[in-house]
């Protein structure tokens, strides 16, 4: 089984780049202006000069929700089926690098075309036996390559045993990121704030996304916001939790918007516009999450 895989991965990298999918649309005003809502980025600049946020770079070659029978199949696709067949049925990413090389302007059309560079396996792995699969996409404008992506994801089987439920819920805590958990952990909800400009930012990153300053502070939030957007867990379950959950985004009294769980709201009671406060569950003596619960506060004035 293994060098059948193996084999496959041979005969995929060797055929090189997969045929040019072109986008559904092309670059356009309605489409830059629906990302730059939902992601909550007020730059002008991009609909003042009908250009394109660089990282929407995907968007414009989804292949949506029934891609026509007829396209044909990428490396990565491809590959993925060899090791569903052969049982490694799970999938998670791993990591993403994307470089950019000029903006897209409006009415450009674009394509993409990708190729497999390695395959690595078996390892085992936390969440069980499975092959490291990288591809590399690039997207074009006519024989112009305007973006690079290189994707890799871990095919696995997993674990007879599952994953303790602690570690499963537990965040990735980096550098960028400790300040925010050293707030939950004193009950305060920190947003990254850059020295040299003042721009509050969440989630945290190195670098101020305004001016570009590597200078990251943070502000103490008032805790307070509205749900702008919400969706109901059902399934698969979360381990150590019992479903439906419901998961908001709440867009800050300061501005920025934050992922966190609604407690004590049905699903089918949730609504947009809701007024939400946060609230700080101590998983245990490492660990604090911040939750949203109403705000009985405005709801009682």
């Amino acid at each position: 089984m293994e060098e059948a895989i193996r084999a496959a991965a041979r005969r995929l990298a060797a055929a090189g780049e997969a045929p040019a999918r072109p986008g559904r649309d092309p670059v356009n005003r309605p489409m830059i202006r629906s990302w730059l809502e939902a992601m909550g980025d007020t730059n002008q600049a991009y609909e003042r000069d009908a250009v394109a946020p660089p990282a929407m770079i995907q968007v414009w070659t989804m292949r949506g929700l029934r891609p026509a029978a007829e396209e044909p199949d990428d490396p990565l696709r491809a590959m993925s089926t060899v090791l569903d067949e052969a049982g490694y049925t799970s999938v998670v990413a791993t990591d993403s690098e994307q470089t950019y090389h000029r903006y897209l302007r409006e009415g450009e059309e674009v394509t993409v075309r990708g190729r497999l560079t390695e395959v690595t396996g078996p390892k085992r792995t936390a969440l069980g036996e499975g092959w490291f699969v990288t591809t590399e996409s690039t997207w074009y404008v006519g024989t112009e390559a305007v973006a690079t992506m290189r994707f890799r994801v871990l095919k696995y089987r997993p674990a007879a045993r599952p994953v303790a439920p602690a570690a499963a819920l537990r965040p990735m805590i980096s550098p960028d990121t400790a300040f925010f958990w050293a707030g939950t952990a004193a009950g305060e909800l920190r947003i990254q704030r850059c020295e040299d400009c003042g721009a509050l930012r969440h989630p945290p990153g190195p670098a101020c996304p305004r001016c570009g300053a590597t200078k990251p502070g943070y502000a103490v939030a008032s805790g307070t916001g509205r749900i702008h957007s919400h969706v109901v867990h059902r399934h698969p379950p979360l381990p150590g939790r019992e479903s439906p959950v419901v998961v908001v985004l709440v867009e800050l009294a300061e501005g920025v918007r934050m992922v966190g769980e609604l407690r004590g709201v049905a699903p089918e009671e949730v609504r947009i516009g809701a007024a939400v406060r946060v609230d700080f569950v101590r998983v245990d003596d490492e660990l604090t999450l911040p939750t949203w619960r109403p705000d009985e506060t405005e709801a009682a004035g």
